[in-house]
């Protein structure tokens, strides 16, 4: 089994951390590999950053065959877009942490990284779990590259956690960045909850669909999309 998890900002170190979280809990016979999207911005903090990422995203699909496919950034860009060119199941990182954390009990909090990405990750929780179940999103405001520049980053998150969880009155904690993937043991071990990294759930949760014989239904929306032309997009053809 081929696992392909795409990183689509364009910065190669982050890509390189994402990796590593994907491989440590991949099952025997499963190759993970991950990849940067060649164009694009350095990091996604924006609606406009999520719009210019998909692109590339959907370019890196197209250049890497695989079984499965792992879209890793917590915005879940370009997801539906994934679902429609790719043969094998996509998953979003933060769809896959929040179907795990509404697993693990009976309300979660995110952590994420800017306060203006809070909007998105309540958008997204609106869709991927019941009404509740995300108890809040909180920010520590700590831009994405700055995530392994920081040394302060650990305990910030660590702080931010303990708070979330008093205030929100939650049992879990969910990172909401991809740059965040090295942190779940480290910040479960100090608040005392589970933590979910979704680059890990989602990369569990693909390979259990490969695992299953399952991939997206191609009947109705995610059939692929009608052959056209493309202009000044190379990433597909039709």
């Amino acid at each position: 089994m081929r696992i392909m998890v795409v990183n689509p900002n364009t910065t190669a170190e982050m890509t390189a951390k994402i990796e590593l979280s994907a491989r440590a809990v991949a099952g025997p016979g499963t190759h993970v590999e991950a990849v940067t999207s060649t164009m694009g911005p350095a990091s996604i903090e924006s609606h406009y950053d999520e719009a210019l990422s998909v692109p590339g995203l959907l370019a890196a699909i197209h250049a890497n065959p695989a079984d499965g496919y792992v879209i890793a950034c917590f915005g879940d860009p370009g997801l539906e877009a994934a679902r429609e060119v790719a043969d094998g199941p996509v998953v979003g990182i933060a769809e896959a942490a929040m179907h795990a954390a509404a697993l693990l009990g009976r309300g979660f909090s995110v952590v994420t990284t800017l306060d203006r990405t809070r909007g998105r990750a309540w958008d997204l929780a609106a869709r991927y779990v019941a009404a509740g179940v995300c108890r809040g999103v909180h920010a520590c405001d700590i831009p994405v590259l700055e995530l392994d520049r920081d040394p302060t980053v650990t305990d910030r998150v660590v702080a931010l956690a303990r708070a979330a969880l008093a205030a929100d009155g939650s049992d879990v904690i969910v990172l909401g960045c991809a740059g965040m993937a090295d942190l779940p043991a480290v910040v479960s071990k100090r608040v005392g909850v589970p933590v979910v990294d979704g680059v890990a759930a989602a990369t569990v949760l693909v390979q259990s669909l490969v695992t299953l014989g399952l991939s997206t239904s191609k009947h109705g929306e995610f059939a692929p999309p009608p052959p056209k032309r493309y202009t000044g997009f190379t990433g597909l053809t039709g």
